[in-house]
């Protein structure tokens, strides 16, 4: 053991303080110590069951996420609005997947609370094997690995149509260890997601209480959107230069708001560009300190609201308002962020917000207090921001540990958990 070093996970810091032994950067355990690589189809077996769709009996219908994030709940079904004859029943401790888009990492072990619900033909169901730890099984659904085995195993020729079958799934190799071994991963990285999950939910606290900080000044008046701040819409980057890199510019588009580091602020587009061939092609850099959201599209109901940080053009799918005189930003971002832009939107088949009906639109706004508050509420976006960063970065590290202990580059036999 002396050529392993002990680390705290998060550093891999953990609730509880446990902390796990891993092998130096480089290191690897011998293919002796390793665990032998078994195709799935000799540790579990596929097993669905199917119910007959009744039409006076309601089902309560599930979904699959990708990247192994788990079962979702997708509302309740009457057996006689649906055009499958039969389902297939979801059961504890079960391995469901989505045969369609395999290669996105849909599969996931069924939680208790999903016992019972119904999912389309397209989800078959396996049941685990003795040798397998269920929440060591969800954990792998989580992997990388997995998911690349998974892709590499899919068949059809459009991208978006193709299906992996069940015994492609099952012919997948994967490390099987000892269910005792399988134990101690699990507490390992549950450990892991629990200091994860403390700090989403200091990030959601936070947010929580920003928007709560609107509308509690004594003056606070219902003021038009227009009269705070410049309301426009962005211009199009043209299709040649999206994912271009060859400026200093960013020319956000709507994906970018879910894009690394740009979940409380736009910081880094995908697309950066120098600043002559920004303007040669329409483009208009927003300074710092104007407040975006979608305009049209299913984007519109995501309720995504960013402050530009790092100034940039912005696409025509965006709406902007530029604060005007007298206009905290901080504090406009989180009036914006305290009501629901799907209110407002126009009835029809594409949801959409335009200029006009923004700058009509009344939030409730403090002249008198809007800019010690906006210092406030940047001081709390700013420690929402890196508590976010925290988790992203415990995220990584789990997945790295995960990756480490399928491919044996970690030896789970030598890593040991302190209290």
């Amino acid at each position: 053991m002396s050529n392993w070093q002990q680390v705290s996970l998060g550093d891999l810091e953990t609730p509880v303080g446990r902390k796990v032994a891993v092998p130096p950067q480089g290191s690897r355990a011998s293919m002796s110590d390793g665990y032998p690589l078994r195709p799935l189809g000799e540790v579990m077996r596929l097993d669905i069951q199917r119910t007959p769709m009744k039409p006076a009996t309601t089902y309560r219908l599930a979904g699959v996420l990708n990247a192994g994030k788990g079962v979702v709940a997708k509302g309740e079904l009457r057996g006689g609005d649906t055009e499958y004859a039969a389902m297939n029943v979801l059961r504890v401790d079960q391995v469901v997947m989505r045969k369609l888009t395999a290669w996105e990492g849909p599969i996931a072990v069924v939680p208790a609370e999903f016992d019972g619900f119904v999912v389309s033909n397209e989800f078959p169901t396996f049941t685990l094997g003795s040798e397998l730890v269920p929440d060591w099984v969800r954990h792998v659904c989580r992997s990388p690995r997995l998911w690349a085995e998974m892709k590499n195993r899919v068949s059809g020729t459009v991208q978006r149509r193709k299906r992996l079958n069940p015994e492609q799934l099952l012919q997948i190799q994967l490390p099987i260890p000892p269910r005792e071994v399988q134990a101690r991963i699990v507490e390992m990285l549950d450990a892991v997601d629990d200091q994860i999950a403390a700090l989403e939910a200091e990030v959601d606290a936070i947010v929580r209480v920003r928007t709560g900080m609107v509308g509690r000044s004594a003056d606070t008046e219902q003021t038009p959107l227009g009269i705070l701040g410049v309301v426009s819409q962005g211009k199009g980057l043209p299709k040649e230069f999206q994912g271009k890199r060859t400026g200093a510019v960013s020319w956000y588009k709507i994906a970018d708001m879910t894009g690394p580091g740009n979940e409380f602020g736009y910081t880094l587009a995908d697309t950066r560009l120098p600043l002559s061939e920004v303007a040669e092609n329409g483009g208009v850099v927003v300074d710092a300190g104007a407040v975006t959201f979608p305009r049209v599209g299913g984007a519109v109901l995501t309720e995504k609201k960013r402050i530009v940080d790092t100034p940039g053009a912005l696409d025509e799918n965006h709406l902007i308002i530029t604060p005007g005189e007298g206009t905290n930003s901080e504090y406009l971002l989180a009036v914006m962020e305290s009501f629901a832009l799907s209110e407002l939107v126009r009835p029809g088949a594409v949801p959409s917000l335009n200029m006009g009906l923004i700058r009509s639109t009344k939030v409730p706004w403090s002249w008198t207090e809007n800019q010690s508050f906006g210092t406030a509420l940047g001081a709390l976006r700013a420690e929402a921001r890196a508590l976010a960063a925290e988790a992203a970065s415990l995220r990584a590290a789990r997945a790295a540990l995960l990756s480490g202990l399928l491919d044996r580059t970690i030896d789970i036999k030598s890593a040991k958990l302190e209290v």
